[in-house]
C-alpha cells in the first residue's frame, strides 16, 4: 500500500505516518516547504515538494499511490481557493487510478452555508468528491484535543493555569485526540467495505468546560480551571499563525457560538456503531492530558 498524505507537517495529519507505517504501508509526504523533509523523514515518510495548487505537479506526485490521505490547508489566504486544490488532487487522484480518498475536514461539516468561506467551501468540496467517481471515505472529527495546545489556549494553561477556549461552560464537546482520527483514517483506507461512507467522529466523554478542565487536571496533577475565551481575543492570538481572513472566519464561527440560544452538537453518542466498521482503541482526555503534560509543563 502506497499512501499519499496532505497536510502530514501538522498535528492532524502527522499522526497518519506512524499509523500507516505499522500496516506496513509507504508514506509519501507532500508538503510545501524543504524545511519540513527532516522531520518527516524521521517519521517514516518519503517527503516531496508539491503544493496542491499546481495541477500539473498533482498528477505527477498521484502516479503510482493507491490511496490519499487529503486535507485542506486552513490558512489559505483566500478559503475559497480550497475548492481548486481539492479539485487538482480529486482530478489526478481519478486520472492515476488512485483507489480511495479519505478526506479529513477537519470539523463536522454544517448542513448549510453559513456565510464563513473557510467552512462553506468544504461542501463544495464534499459535493466535487462524491461525483468524481473516485472511492472515498469522508472522515468529520469533532474539536481536537491537541487545539489546546495552541497558542490561544497553551500560554493560559502554562501562565495562569486555565483552559482557554471560546466555547461557552455550557457548552459540551467531545474532544478527540489527533492520534485517534489518523488511526480513523488509516482504518477507513485499509478497508474495502467503505466506498463511498461518511462519518462524524468525536471522543467518548461529551464534557464540559468544567468537566474538561476537571479530566485535563487529572491528567496533568496541576489544578486547572475552564476560563471560556471571547471570540474577539481568540481572533486576535490566531491572526499571526492563519492570516487575517482565516483567522476572522473562525473568530465569526466562534462568536456565533456564544450567541447561541442552542449549542451545535460536538459529540456522536452513536461512536459504538463507528468503531464497529473503523475499530481502533479511543484515548479519552485525561489520557492525553497526561501525555502532553511535559508540554504544558516542562
Amino acid at each position: 500500500m502506497k499512501i499519499l498524505v496532505f497536510g502530514a507537517t501538522g498535528s492532524q495529519q502527522f499522526n497518519i505516518i506512524g499509523e500507516a507505517k505499522k500496516r506496513g504501508a509507504e508514506v509519501v509526504a507532500a508538503t510545501s516547504s524543504e524545511r519540513s523533509f527532516d522531520r518527516l523523514n524521521k517519521a517514516g515518510a518519503i517527503p516531496i515538494l508539491a503544493n496542491m495548487n499546481d495541477a500539473d505537479k498533482m498528477r505527477e506526485i498521484t502516479k503510482g499511490i493507491d490511496s490519499v490521505a487529503l486535507l485542506i490547508p486552513v490558512s489559505l489566504p483566500n478559503p475559497v481557493d480550497g475548492l481548486q486544490y481539492a479539485k487538482n488532487v480529486i482530478d489526478s487522484a481519478k486520472a492515476n487510478g488512485v483507489n480511495k480518498i479519505v478526506w479529513n475536514t477537519s470539523a463536522w461539516l454544517s448542513s448549510h452555508k453559513l456565510g464563513i468561506p473557510g467552512e462553506d467551501v468544504k461542501l463544495d468540496i464534499r459535493d466535487y468528491l462524491k461525483n468524481s467517481g473516485v472511492d472515498y471515505v469522508i472522515i468529520e472529527p469533532t474539536i481536537y484535543m491537541e487545539n489546546m495546545m495552541g497558542p490561544f489556549c497553551a500560554p493560559f494553561v502554562k501562565k495562569e493555569k486555565k483552559i482557554a477556549y471560546p466555547t461557552p461552560e455550557a457548552m459540551p464537546i467531545g474532544w478527540i485526540a489527533s492520534r485517534d482520527v489518523s488511526a480513523f483514517i488509516v482504518e477507513a483506507i485499509y478497508s474495502t467495505k467503505l466506498k463511498a461512507d461518511t462519518f462524524q467522529i468525536s471522543g467518548m466523554e461529551n464534557l464540559r468546560g468544567n468537566d474538561l478542565a476537571d479530566r485535563f487536571s487529572k491528567g496533568v496533577g496541576e489544578k486547572i480551571v475552564y476560563y471560556p475565551q471571547t471570540s474577539t481575543e481568540f481572533g486576535e492570538i490566531l491572526k499571526p499563525f492563519v492570516g487575517e481572513a482565516a483567522a476572522a472566519g473562525v473568530a465569526s464561527y466562534y462568536e456565533s457560538i456564544q450567541n447561541a440560544t442552542t449549542y451545535p452538537a460536538k459529540f456522536n453518542p452513536d461512536m459504538s456503531k463507528v468503531l464497529e466498521k473503523l475499530p481502533i482503541k479511543m484515548t479519552s482526555l485525561e489520557q492525553w492530558a497526561k501525555g502532553a503534560r511535559e508540554y504544558f509543563f516542562s
